[in-house]
């Protein structure tokens, strides 16, 4: 018996780009309706940062053009903190970041942010390696892996992005518990993200839903349960003069 199978749009082909920007619609009503309706809890706080809320240097060996490093951006710079701890986990930190690695779709809502490999081996992350996180709008994200170990992985953005800065993917045992933490630096891009981000706070809520649905999906992923709910931080650093 033939089975016939429907085709799939090649990955980064413009059939895919529009079969993406085509869920967008949906998938935003969708993530807006389950943020309304959580049961989880999401604790949230803001005051003002230091120095201490800078992001870490970056690689001289990953530095070059095409990097949009937090220097670059407009506005104020954000050090936000999303981290959830999990107890009965069935898995250890480094199949944890192993399995987002492989595939960070695997725990990101694809219904605000796809990633696409563009540079590197697939199903493996390394230094060097580039990803495009096609979100909703015109914000496509280009990402490049500047930091990586067993438990960790960071990520710098590219020129074009919407963000200027860094964000890291870690967890780490906590007696009997992991912690999972996706820790981000970050100043808009440009005036227009900086209006959309800092006066309307539009992606600013697209970003939260974002990152506390992949902790919650990277909980649930490990055969434990999350305790406490998400816990959500934000120190908030004023724009240099000029800035």
């Amino acid at each position: 018996m033939l089975l016939l199978r429907r085709s799939r749009p090649a990955p980064g082909s413009l059939a895919h780009r529009t079969a993406i920007v085509l869920r967008w619609p949906i998938g935003l009503a969708l993530v807006t309706w389950q943020y309304m309706w959580r049961t989880t809890p999401i604790h949230r706080s803001e005051s003002a940062g230091d120095d201490h809320d800078r992001p870490p240097p970056l690689p001289p060996d990953v530095v070059d053009d095409d990097l949009q490093p937090v220097e670059d951006g407009v506005g104020p710079m954000f050090h936000r903190r999303y981290w959830v701890r999990v107890e009965g986990a069935q898995q250890q930190p480094a199949e944890v970041i192993a399995a987002l690695a492989g595939d960070p779709n695997c725990a990101a809502p694809r219904e605000v942010a796809v990633f696409e490999k563009t540079r590197g081996a697939p199903g493996a992350m390394a230094v060097g390696d580039e990803f495009l996180i096609r979100m909703p709008g015109p914000w496509d994200g280009p990402v490049r892996v500047v930091d990586r170990t067993d438990t960790s992985f960071r990520l710098a953005t590219l020129r074009g992005h919407l963000e200027a800065g860094q964000i890291e993917f870690r967890c780490r045992p906590k007696k009997d518990t992991l912690v999972i933490t996706i820790e981000a630096w970050a100043r808009s891009g440009d005036r227009l993200s900086h209006l959309l981000y800092s006066r309307l706070r539009l992606a600013k809520e697209i970003q939260l839903n974002l990152w506390v649905e992949t902790c919650l999906r990277l909980a649930a992923g490990t055969g434990g349960r999350a305790r406490g709910g998400v816990q959500v931080r934000t120190q908030r650093l004023p724009a240099p003069p000029g800035g």
